[in-house]
Formats: C-alpha cells, structure tokens, sequence
C-alpha cells in the first residue's frame, strides 16, 4: 500500500493529473494487496476537503465530498481502451479464430460500414504476425480479430469470462459493466469494442478478468478479508470466496502470459521493464467522452513473473497533462512498484521463484 500511494502521488505531481488510482492484486487468490485513489480526503478530518472548495456551498461542497470519498478503482466506470485487448485476444484464441502467426495488414486504419478507425500509428503498421500486431497495440487487427469472431461469440465469451456481472469484492459500492446489448451490436460497435473503446468497467473488474486469462483459466473473486481473530489472537473465522474454474484452457492462458510478456519484451510496453524480472503487460491510452475535448486516460496493466504470476497491477492515470501515451507514463509506474514491491514476495531478480 505504502509503496502504491507513493507511487501515485509521485506521478500525480509529475503530470498534472486530475486523479490516479492503482490496483495491487494476487492474481491467483484475489488478495488485494494495495489500492489506492488520489487525491484523497485526510483520515483524521474526513468532512474537510484537501483542495481548496472553490467557493461551494451546502449540496455544491457536498457533492465535493461525495465525489471525492468514491473509491474510483471499484465505484466508477471508464473505457478501458487497449488493455481489453487483452480480453479479446483471449477470446479469439479461445475461439481458434487467431493463431499467433497469423498475418495481418494494417494500413493506419480501417474502413467499418461507413466509418473510417484509426490505429494509433497513422502510417500504419504494415504486414503483421497476431503477436506482431499485440506488442504493437495495433487497432485494425484487433477490429479483424473482433470480426472474426461476430458479435454473438464475442458476447458469449465476456458472459464467459464473467466480465459482464460484478466482480463480487468485498466492498459496497460495486458497479458493473456498462455494455451494449448483444441485439445492439453491430459491425461499428463490434469493431470499437474490440479495442477497447464503446463501453465502461470498472478497474477492479479488468484487472480481476485478466487474472483469470493469465493465472491458467480460474475466475477468482477480489477480497481484502482473510480471517478474522479475537483480541487474544485465536482465529474467529476464515473467509473463503467463489472460484470458477476453466474460464479460459491452460493453453490459451499460456499463450496469452507468452504475449503479453513480449508486449513489455519488445513492444508497447517496453518501460515496464524490471531489471531481472520476467514482466507482462499491456498498455492504454483512451480518449474520454466527449472525444472533442482530446482528454485521456493513460494506463497499464501489468504481472510478474510472466511465466507464474503472483501479483498483478493496474494503473489509470485521469486527464494527464502533456505526453499522455500509456506506455510512456503509465508502464515505468506500475515497473517502479514491482521493483519495490516483488523482493516482499520472495521474488528477486534472476530468480524469481
């Protein structure tokens, strides 16, 4: 927790942001091992803002502190942008509908019915592998990926992965995700959707559904509670939550710790890397509503080792002034935690289990 808010805070002051949260995760349990929202109200005076009030009054200051107690990483949705490519990738894979070598083309965009989708790159990427095209973050093979699998096995497939409910963490507040119906799916949505774009979760939901793709195929539920005990220290309880097993096979799961590790190899997300440290992740940058104000969030999703995973993080940085690419701001934060925080899990550099 400790090393989570630092690291939040620190980015906050560096980039202007107008809020940072940060989610640290067992990704094989669900024990929550950090999470973190800034600004913050201070403990010892919680009905007292930690900004100046800009003059507000009665219900004005109260929808203040409203705003500013929610705990963003489980309360509030956004548009995860281009690490839900994560969750399409796996379905695609799952599906058989993608092969690693498959070959792609990407031409700076595609053309959607009557809407021309940009990638990120306006030059385009040219003839790409499907690994290619992930550690490039590459949108048209995405959008091709999404195609491929219609909007019907799609949809099917975030039911599978449990994307679609709540995560059922132990805290209250929990929203859900914010998707189209199936019936209202079309080839525009589909295509946006595929990268990330269109919809809103919640952090708490991303990081807990790309722990199931990446921890062998098992849907854990997030908690903080682990057992209770009587002042003389006898236990009282053991808490014990939901797990659903085969979410996604081994192998696909496999396959997607393999890609993801090569998107922080040789990719887009090169500045998570930790010195002697196998690390996965994938990056984000998306564009807030309305897209006119060119506002973003910039995030990273990221675990370690990327061969066995036992802690898993995600980052969202709100509104960041100036660079705002995710894989620039976001992915040396989550690798600043991971350096402090991996030697606490047994796990040191070159020998990581």
């Amino acid at each position: 927790q400790k090393y989570a808010e630092q690291a939040a805070y620190q980015v906050m002051e560096k980039k202007g942001a107008k809020a940072v949260s940060v989610i640290v995760m067992n990704p094989r349990n669900g024990e929550i091992y950090a999470m973190v929202n800034v600004p913050e109200f201070d403990l010892n005076d919680p009905f007292t803002l930690n900004v100046e009030s800009g003059g507000l009054t009665g219900t004005e200051l109260q929808d203040a502190r409203n705003k500013m107690w929610r705990n963003r990483c489980i309360n509030d949705t956004y548009e995860p942008g281009s690490t839900f490519k994560i969750i399409t990738a796996a379905a695609g894979l799952e599906a058989g509908g993608v092969h690693l070598d498959d070959r792609f083309s990407c031409p700076g965009f595609r053309i959607v019915e009557d809407r021309k989708i940009r990638c990120h790159k306006i030059g385009g990427h040219g003839g790409e592998t499907f690994l290619q095209g992930a550690m490039n973050s590459c949108n048209p093979v995405f959008i091709d990926v999404g195609q491929r699998l219609g909007a019907e096995r799609f949809y099917d497939y975030f039911q599978q992965f449990g994307l679609l409910g709540k995560t059922g963490i132990d805290l209250p507040g929990e929203a859900a995700t914010i998707m189209h119906k199936k019936e209202n799916m079309g080839l525009v949505e589909l295509a946006t959707v595929s990268f990330g774009q269109s919809f809103q979760i919640t952090p708490i939901q991303l990081v807990t559904t790309a722990s199931s793709i990446i921890n062998g195929g098992n849907r854990i539920t997030p908690h903080f509670a682990i057992k209770a005990e009587s002042r003389d220290g006898s236990l009282v309880r053991e808490f014990t939550y939901p797990v659903r097993e085969n979410v996604v096979s081994e192998e696909t799961s496999r396959t997607m710790r393999h890609i993801l590790e090569q998107v922080v190899a040789e990719g887009s997300g090169k500045r998570a890397k930790v010195e002697g440290f196998r690390i996965g992740g994938k990056t984000a940058t998306s564009e807030k509503l309305p897209r006119s104000r060119k506002k973003y969030i910039s995030s990273f999703l990221g675990f370690a080792p990327a061969d066995d995973p036992q802690v898993i993080a995600l980052i969202t940085i709100d509104e960041p002034v100036g660079i705002y690419y995710g894989g620039t701001i976001a992915a040396p934060v989550i690798a600043d935690i991971f350096e402090n925080i991996l030697p606490y899990l047994g796990l040191l550099p070159g020998n990581e289990t």
